[in-house]
């Protein structure tokens, strides 16, 4: 399903008041491409399905609250970048607690489960690792998951200034020279490439 029709089908069931089917075709619709840019912030694959889980339980508790400003996608990712932060420095993480079974924990944990690394993401990773999560998360946002500046400024604007869409292409073309130095200097590219 395309994220316009998958969109088009949350707003429905939200209208309707129907938030636990807007939350599942929400976590079905946008599950498998949060949880590939949560393994590519978070990288560790247990750790990554962690944090997947705790986005779903945001997502199913604060769904009804989505007002539309932004796209949906926007907005999920931006949970997703607000569970990652909370999961970097959060207690629960050291002890290593799981967290309760409930329908969102079921759909996150079967989005995981059908999700697999695909070969870009492996030969990408040694470089990613390398990257701190605001950069992770500009250049998957921006590349991989291809939203416009204007939603990854959203994503990355937290709960502080609104982010500049060009400020954001800046850091961007930055960012693209220090892979392609990172990447000359670990031999995956020529020197001339």
């Amino acid at each position: 399903m395309r994220p316009a029709e998958m969109e088009t089908q949350v707003r429905d069931h939200l209208a309707r008041g129907d938030h636990r089917e807007a939350a599942a075709a929400a976590l079905r619709g946008l599950g498998p491409q949060v949880l590939g840019y949560l393994e590519s912030l978070v990288l560790d694959p247990d750790d990554a399905r962690d944090v997947f889980q705790a986005f779903a339980e945001e997502l199913w508790r604060w769904l009804p609250t989505w007002r539309g400003e932004g796209s949906l996608r926007a907005w999920s990712y931006r949970l997703a970048w607000h569970a990652a932060a909370r999961f970097q420095r959060g207690a629960w993480r050291r002890r290593r607690e799981r967290m309760r079974t409930t329908l969102a924990s079921r759909i996150a944990a079967s989005v995981a489960t059908e999700s697999r690394a695909g070969g870009r993401r492996d030969r990408l990773r040694r470089l990613r690792q390398a990257l701190d999560p605001e950069e992770r998360t500009l250049l998957v946002l921006r590349l991989d998951r291809e939203l416009p500046w204007e939603e990854v400024a959203l994503v990355l604007s937290g709960d502080g200034a609104p982010l500049e869409p060009a400020a954001l292409r800046k850091r961007f073309e930055r960012l693209k020279g220090k892979l392609a130095r990172m990447a000359r200097d670990q031999g995956l590219v020529d020197e001339e490439g």
